[in-house]
């Protein structure tokens, strides 16, 4: 088990490349992390839904993506309450106060889950969430060390020394730890050195002398991270890339499934601008795309606390497109009702209305792999929905695509306004299907030219190949009782 001191230390990457490179040694390897918290979420082949980066680590280890691999994973929805997803099924909606008197009676489904993973598995890589020093949250802890001893694994410590106070973040996780959980703790590694790793040989002395931890190495920068998808909003703060064509996108307060943004990031014709609460829209975009949310009306009012929807209508009056995916799609309509109250208060709230469309939110759950044709083009597309709720209305008449999940009827997607300037579609993942995506960018004054999904491969590739000159690997298989 990857644990860190902290959140964003960089276990993601470890894991997904320790995957690929114990796969290329013919190992037969799954991921695993016990709870998750993100609303960048994959859809499985058995209709379920994990965090994104234990689907990356499926994909470094070669191996279909399940529910077990990632049992609980919480998609925050305000920010006292999450919705929790069990076993790849939504549970309810729990205020964090509540979650977390309760989280300790999910321990067995995790347990089920993780004997399911590895059954037949030659290596399981479990990775922990946020850090085992946060003994304030130890009570009934699924996470990291009430896991680890549940499921009697061995921990490898990982510490981000770009942030900075590394060898206070070893020492002092150490120092806080009960002594069981201490020794639990069989080694640890440094992550994302920037310059030569040798000057930092007395730092790794004195975290092994301060600890009795020994050192399975330290990993220097990956440049190339940047080119696999992203999990954490945070990793959304900066803008990408310098070419002509400018794609516009709004990052909102509950933005979902936001890889979708991933395969343009490396289009070398296109500037994708994220614009951070509080900017306008650049006068300049192209295309402003509307993304993902896990609270739509919730999303909604905060665009418009913004003053995008002012930018948005100039934007279209400038001659500019607009592509709505998913939630987003449900702004561009004319009404969102809620008469659950699925979100918050029940009632009906007013649209953008740039499309000719109805949204009504529902508790049922979209959870599916879908494949189709963008109609206006006739490219193929693949991707996922993952949403809530019906839209229709005239302009459904022109739809976005057709598409079809496993087992379902070949039905129309999404709508088109009338002049074709606004879109809107419930699937995610669209951009990923290299055909589409380059006629989608040449309407926009782009080229494109290469396989998104080789490009994720190749970077897979690199940085096992990265980890692998600088890790003792043979000491973590020990570890780990190979």
């Amino acid at each position: 088990m990857i644990q860190g001191t902290g959140s964003n230390v960089g276990k993601s990457l470890i894991v997904a490349g320790l995957c690929r490179l114990f796969a290329d040694r013919g190992l037969k390897v799954r991921p695993f992390k016990p709870q998750n918290m993100s609303n960048n979420a994959a859809v499985t082949a058995d209709g379920g839904e994990i965090g994104r980066a234990q689907a990356l680590q499926a994909i470094a280890a070669r191996v279909p993506l399940s529910v077990h691999m990632n049992p609980v994973l919480l998609k925050p929805e305000t920010d006292v309450g999450a919705q929790v997803i069990v076993q790849g099924k939504r549970a309810g909606t729990m205020r964090a106060r509540d979650y977390g008197k309760r989280k300790g009676e999910l321990l067995p489904r995790v347990l089920e889950s993780f004997a399911m993973v590895g059954d037949g598995a030659d290596l399981v890589l479990v990775e922990g969430a946020g850090s085992p020093a946060e003994i304030n949250l130890r009570a009934g802890d699924i996470a990291n060390m009430g896991f680890a001893e549940a499921a009697d694994v061995p921990v490898v410590l990982c510490g981000d020394i770009d942030r900075g106070g590394v060898i206070a973040s070893l020492v002092g996780t150490h120092a806080i730890l009960p002594e069981a959980e201490r020794a639990r703790v069989r080694a640890f590694l440094i992550n994302r050195f920037r310059g030569d790793p040798s000057l930092f040989a007395q730092g790794t002395r004195e975290i092994a002398e301060r600890t009795g931890w020994p050192s399975l190495g330290v990993v220097p920068w990956f440049d190339a991270a940047h080119r696999l998808p992203a999990e954490d909003a945070l990793e959304l703060a900066e803008s990408a890339g310098s070419g002509a064509v400018k794609i516009a996108v709004p990052v909102i307060s509950r933005i979902a499934n936001f890889d979708d943004l991933d395969p343009l990031r490396l289009e070398p014709e296109v500037t994708l601008e994220l614009v951070p609460p509080g900017a306008p829209l650049p006068g300049d975009a192209d295309l402003v795309l509307l993304p993902g949310t896990k609270s739509t009306i919730g999303d909604l009012a905060f665009f418009r606390a913004q003053g995008w929807d002012i930018d948005l209508a100039a934007h279209l009056r400038r001659g500019g497109k607009v592509l709505g995916v998913c939630g987003g799609y449900q702004m561009l309509g004319r009404s969102i009702a809620d008469p659950q109250g699925i979100e918050g208060t029940a009632g009906t709230v007013q649209g953008l209305g740039l499309l000719d469309v109805e949204t009504v939110l529902t508790p049922d759950k979209r959870l599916v792999e879908v494949m189709g044709t963008h109609l206006p083009s006739g490219a193929p597309l693949s991707g996922y929905e993952i949403h809530i709720g019906r839209t229709e209305g005239p302009d459904c008449a022109r739809p976005f695509a057709e598409v079809a999940g496993e087992g379902d009827r070949s039905h129309p997607d999404g709508a088109i306004s009338p002049d074709g300037r606004v879109m809107g579609t419930y699937m995610h993942g669209l951009f990923s299907a290299d055909g589409f995506r380059a006629g989608f960018l040449e309407g926009l004054g782009a080229r494109s030219g290469f396989r998104y999904a080789g490009e994720v491969d190749a970077t897979l590739d690199g940085l096992a190949r990265h980890l692998q000159k600088v890790l003792d690997v043979e000491a973590l298989l020990a570890i780990a009782g190979r």
